[in-house]
């Protein structure tokens, strides 16, 4: 039985803070090394480095399974990231979720259900967006059923015009996210820039907030110290992973300092309150 962990709050006293765990290659990935002890190492020092730093909440992702599948991951990346979970988890004392790479929601709700995981974020939740991984069709139909029958509990937290990705057909941003909200039943959206650790860009979190007046809103990428304040004018909250790395190099640990760093920026501005 896994110890209680609260789930994430949008009306907390200042905006939510979600830090990214990088989980190195899984087994089954072309850049396995065999070694899972030093894969578990390098995510708990990581999960440390967030909690000490002051994040709010954990995002366990195989962002180190590199080429992603489309979909449905292989029975060995759940297995590895439910030992990365389950060591995280008796590691630090905060919230985690899941974004299982590269769209595969199903077995996000599963290692959440196994593991009392708070939230999963969805890449593709609704509509058709053309990948680098090909096209990926969004199946909010058959996540929410799997939701109810998993972990009616677990919060979707689903991108709009998702990053490394472009709609299918040209659509303005907002429409998609009022879709993915009122259709998709989303219970969270997240707009990114065009890649890992790229800005994004203000214009399309104007449009999704507009589109979206009562819905929690987190920024995805490229979100650092300097720029944060700026989006939490419109947002309920970050995920952010790059930025806090040492040099803010994607594939390096996790700086606590450059942690605290943004955790005073976000804890001097009030929550929305939406």
């Amino acid at each position: 039985m896994h110890p209680v962990i609260p789930p994430l709050h949008w009306a907390a006293r200042h905006p939510v803070f979600l830090g990214v765990v990088h989980v190195r290659p899984l087994p089954g990935s072309p850049r396995w090394r065999g070694d899972m002890p030093q894969v578990l190492a390098h995510a708990l020092a990581d999960a440390r480095a967030y909690a000490r730093g002051g994040a709010d909440a954990l995002v366990l992702e195989n962002f180190g399974d590199l080429p992603f599948s489309r979909g449905t991951v292989g029975p060995e990346t759940v297995a590895g990231l439910a030992m990365v979970a389950a060591a995280v988890r008796g590691a630090v004392k905060l919230p985690i979720g899941f974004n299982v790479l590269r769209n595969d929601p199903r077995a996000g709700l599963a290692l959440a259900a196994a593991t009392g995981g708070a939230f999963i974020r969805v890449n593709v939740h609704t509509g058709v967006m053309v990948t680098d991984q090909g096209v990926i069709e969004g199946d909010a139909h058959g996540t929410l059923r799997e939701r109810v029958r998993l972990a009616p509990d677990v919060q979707i937290l689903a991108d709009v015009h998702v990053k490394h990705a472009a709609p299918l057909a040209p659509r303005d941003i907002g429409a998609t996210a009022r879709d993915t909200v009122e259709r998709g039943l989303a219970d969270a959206l997240i707009v990114t820039g065009e890649g890992t650790g790229l800005t994004t860009a203000l214009s399309d979190v104007e449009s999704v907030r507009q589109a979206c007046p009562g819905v929690p809103l987190l920024i995805g990428s490229g979100v650092d110290a300097g720029n944060v304040a700026d989006y939490l004018r419109l947002a309920d909250g970050v995920i952010v992973g790059s930025s806090l790395k040492f040099d803010g190099r994607v594939d390096e640990p996790v700086d606590v300092e450059r942690v605290r760093q943004l955790a005073r920026v976000i804890r001097k501005v009030p929550a929305a309150g939406r």
